[in-house]
C-alpha cells in the first residue's frame, strides 16, 4: 500500500513538525512551500500520493487554489485532502468542502490526533 503524503505549508516549522510526526509512523513525506510548489512536487513524485495536507493561507497560491488544481487532475481527483490551518470560520470550511477537502484540522494541532486522522483517511 502506498503510504506517501504531500505536506504543503509556508511555515517551515509546521512542515517539519508534520513531516517528523508522520515519518516516525512509516509514511514517506514530500513537502511544498505553497500551492504552486505543491503542484510542482506532485509533478515530480513518481508514485501517486495517498494524502495531501495543506494550509489555507499561503503566498503565490493558497490552499483552495491548490485544491482546485489538484481536483482537475484525474490522478488526484479522489485523493483525500486535509486542510491544516489556523482558520476556524464555518464559512471557510464549507467553501473548502465544496472544493474537495476531506477533513479540517486547526492549528495548533495534537500530533497523536493528526496520526489518527491520517490513519483513518488513508486506511493504514
Amino acid at each position: 500500500m502506498n503510504r506517501s503524503i504531500l505536506i504543503v505549508d509556508d511555515s517551515e516549522s509546521i512542515r517539519e513538525l508534520v513531516s517528523v510526526t508522520l515519518s516516525s509512523e512509516g509514511y514517506t513525506v514530500y513537502k511544498g512551500v505553497n500551492g504552486l510548489d505543491g503542484l510542482k512536487q506532485l509533478g515530480l513524485i513518481e508514485e501517486r500520493v495517498s494524502l495531501i495536507i495543506t494550509d489555507l493561507f499561503m503566498p503565490e497560491m493558497d490552499g483552495l487554489g491548490l485544491i482546485k488544481e489538484v481536483r482537475k487532475d484525474e490522478k488526484y481527483k479522489y485523493v483525500p485532502i486535509i486542510m491544516l490551518t489556523t482558520e476556524s470560520q464555518m464559512e471557510k470550511k464549507l467553501v473548502a468542502k465544496k472544493e474537495g477537502v476531506t477533513g479540517w484540522i486547526e492549528k495548533p494541532f495534537d500530533q497523536d490526533r493528526l496520526i489518527k486522522i491520517v490513519q483513518k483517511v488513508i486506511r493504514k
